[in-house]
């Protein structure tokens, strides 16, 4: 059971979101399944949550490559987003590998904020990422452990941030200060996986659970969050006998996202004790399907639901805004499919 696939993904909104809500993706897999799935930033894994489970290679080479595609149908507001990626695994513990993030739509493009939100999601961004597994032979039994690292770069949603907030502070009649925006950001995380087959042998539940740092907020595609932060995620997983040798997989998957991102400071928030609560994000979800259609063919297809507050909620901006501004992300679809060479 060394492969998995993507996931979809939630990005949430509680009351203040404000950034992007990405993509479908759900990933596991059964060792009946052989797929070879990659999450929506390319890791091994549910969607941004990975695994602790590494791309297949031999014990002392390189494996075959493995590549995905993403999308996601984020709404008239926040636009559509697609991934392609492509992971490697190494010496049976490692994996490497390169995701290239495109906007395919204009956020607000469809709507009155089209002037105002557009710019912010007008750009791609790039993604590499690292695996390795770690698991100590005396704790084999409880499951597998791996350390990773995200690095995400060139990523403009930084920069447009910084020129949103100077605008919005400026349209207030607030001395406009700079916003901290960064074009890149990273995670590192520890994640264990563990297969249950006391239950029931024909159907393995699959749970994960790790803890990540990190500076990005939605895993970039809103910008920087005010620091580097602890954050927890999860998922589990039925792994369920299909027709025809085929494997159906249900899973769902949380993450806690940092309350905040850099926007400005205080004063830019009416004199706020957080410097940098232009957003708040909330724990993260979602809910797919996924199908193996074949056993000996690496092949994994994955539709998924995202659920999600909806709104942006901040003072400053309701008052240029007259309101809170609806998102439209409370039910996103999202696809992806991955292949293992």
């Amino acid at each position: 059971m060394n492969n998995c696939v993507s996931s979809l993904r939630l990005h949430a909104v509680r009351r203040k979101l404000a950034a992007p809500v990405l993509l479908l993706c759900l990933g596991f897999a059964a060792t009946q399944a052989k797929a070879q799935s990659i999450g929506y930033e390319g890791p091994t894994g549910i969607f941004v949550t990975p695994l602790a489970l590494v791309a297949t290679s031999p014990a002392k080479g390189v494996g075959l490559p493995s590549v995905g595609y993403h999308f996601l149908a984020g709404g008239p507001v926040i636009g559509d987003y697609s991934t392609i990626s492509t992971t490697v695994g190494f010496a049976k513990r490692f994996e490497v590998g390169y995701t290239h993030e495109l906007h395919s739509a204009p956020g607000g493009s469809l709507t009155g904020l089209g002037p105002t939100f557009t710019p912010l999601w007008d750009s791609g961004l790039d993604i590499v990422h690292f695996k390795a597994n770690i698991t100590p032979g005396f704790l084999s039994k409880a499951g597998t452990f791996s350390v990773g690292g995200v690095y995400r770069f060139n990523d403009q949603i930084g920069v447009n941030i910084n020129n949103l907030t100077a605008k919005l502070i400026a349209s207030a009649k607030i001395t406009p200060i700079n916003a901290e925006q960064k074009t890149a950001d990273g995670d590192v995380y520890l994640v264990g996986t563990k297969i249950i087959t006391q239950v029931s042998k024909q159907v393995p539940i699959i749970v994960s659970v790790g803890l990540r740092g990190t500076n990005a907020s939605l895993w970039g595609l809103g910008g920087n969050s005010p620091g580097f932060e602890g954050k927890a995620f999860g998922s589990a997983a039925l792994v369920i006998p299909g027709p025809a040798k085929s494997t159906i997989i249900l899973a769902s998957e949380v993450s806690e996202q940092p309350q905040h991102i850099f926007s400005a400071t205080a004063a830019a928030t009416f004199g706020s004790a957080r410097a940098a609560t232009l957003f708040d994000l909330p724990t993260s979800e979602s809910y797919a399907v996924r199908l193996v259609p074949f056993a000996k063919i690496k092949l994994d297809i994955d539709a998924a639901v995202l659920h999600s507050g909806g709104y942006i909620d901040n003072s400053l901006l309701n008052k240029l805004a007259g309101g809170r501004v609806d998102l439209d992300m409370r039910s996103s679809l999202a696809f992806a499919v991955s292949y293992g060479f």
